[in-house]
């Protein structure tokens, strides 16, 4: 199963073009085929890491994917590119990843190779913002295929961390906060380390305030100084027709609410479809299995079929084959993209009853001494009229 793309590149679903990219130069640089020769592991990476940058670069694409996952982008974003270039993937990106490898000061004591920079250890980050993002939040939500071949919208009542009403938010008395005592208000915690090669910094947020610089001084008791509690909310959520088990729709900002201020994280629905008793689904379209008697098969009838919109009456034409399909148009389901709906299918069969009156047995009895019913006598007719083809063409 493919992995998110936002997992693959190590980003958050907030995260901006410019974290997007740097995230990818940095994968991409690690991966990189040039680097890792003969390594089958590396460039089905290398090859992951491009088609979710090729999404998550582009607006429009990235739009359909948090709407609809994979399903939304196809496989466009595995096609097309050169053998590194992984299709819409920027080349200078990887080029400029290698160029800042080896693009180190040697002065003021820094690696003579850059490894400060590859490895987060370059210039200060700025700040951390007032807050934690809150997590996101997955449910599922199971639909019929009714509910499938039209869209629907839904009314959920979920569980949720929300924002506290009585400090609102920012987890303090009476609001007032102080810089973290352990990272002196950056936010974030390093950890120096010498080795051959140069030195080596490793960044990491500050355990203390979470990344945040400021800690609460006199805690809300209502949500323990989080700025959160655990509370119930109503969301609406509209399904297009045409979506798949296992599709999901994003909600952004509709998870949960982040500690002390921080922004919602994002509801995550995932989309379940119900079986249903009398249809099978091939795609946008579905099927119906129809059993009539021997008798309707071969004279021909019209029957009552059910369908995702009512009854229809179906026209079974003189001497149908058992297992023919026969062809409803228009009423399947909606496309997911663009205009139109599948068809719906009625496979028909000949139903053989289990048990039968003495009457219908001695009926029976006669039809099967039938000369015009029997399978021998049509096969010994073909068979006669193919020797005779066969001896005109031989003579």
């Amino acid at each position: 199963m493919k992995r998110e793309y936002y997992e693959v590149l190590g980003v958050g679903r907030t995260a901006t073009k410019d974290e997007i990219k740097k995230a990818y130069r940095k994968l991409a640089l690690q991966f990189h085929p040039d680097k890792n020769p003969d390594n089958k592991d590396a460039e089905e990476h290398f090859k992951e890491v491009n088609e979710a940058y090729e999404v998550l670069s582009n607006d429009d694409k990235r739009r359909r994917y948090d709407q609809f996952g994979h399903a939304g982008v196809g496989s466009s974003a595995a096609s097309g590119g050169g053998q590194y270039a992984g299709g819409g993937a920027d080349i200078n990106d990887i080029f400029s990843a290698f160029s800042d490898m080896f693009s180190g000061n040697r002065r003021g004591g820094g690696s003579p190779f850059g490894f400060e920079d590859a490895f987060g250890g370059g210039a200060r980050r700025g700040r951390a913002s007032a807050g934690i993002q809150g997590t996101d939040l997955k449910i599922r939500l199971k639909l019929t295929l009714e509910e499938i071949a039209k869209g629907v919208e839904k009314t959920l009542k979920i569980k949720k961390q929300v924002t506290c009403t009585v400090c609102n938010g920012s987890g303090s008395k009476t609001g007032a906060t102080e810089s973290c005592q352990t990272c002196h208000g950056s936010g974030e915690v390093r950890q120096v380390s010498k080795t051959m090669f140069g030195q080596f910094v490793n960044v990491a947020a500050c355990p203390t305030c979470g990344g945040e610089g400021r800690t609460v001084k006199e805690r809300c008791t209502a949500c323990y100084g989080e700025g959160i509690k655990l509370g119930e909310v109503t969301v609406k959520v509209t399904v297009p027709s045409g979506v798949e088990d296992g599709n999901y729709l994003t909600l952004r900002s509709q998870g949960n609410a982040g500690p002390r201020g921080g922004a919602a994280g994002d509801l995550i629905v995932v989309l379940e479809e119900i079986p249903h008793e009398l249809f099978s689904r091939n795609g946008h379209d579905v099927v119906y299995a129809l059993a009539v008697s021997f008798a309707d098969l071969v004279l021909g009838t019209k029957v009552d079929v059910p369908t995702l919109e009512g009854a229809v009456k179906l026209t079974i034409p003189p001497s149908t084959q058992p297992e023919t399909m026969l062809r409803i148009p228009g009423l399947g389901i909606g496309h997911l993209k663009g205009s139109g709906k599948g068809d719906q299918y009625v496979k028909v069969n000949v139903f053989v009853p289990k048990e039968i009156s003495h009457h219908d047995k001695e009926l029976l009895k006669d039809i099967q001494k039938s000369p015009g019913l029997s399978p021998t006598a049509h096969n010994d007719k073909e068979a006669k009229g193919f020797f005779e083809k066969a001896r005109g063409i031989f003579s």
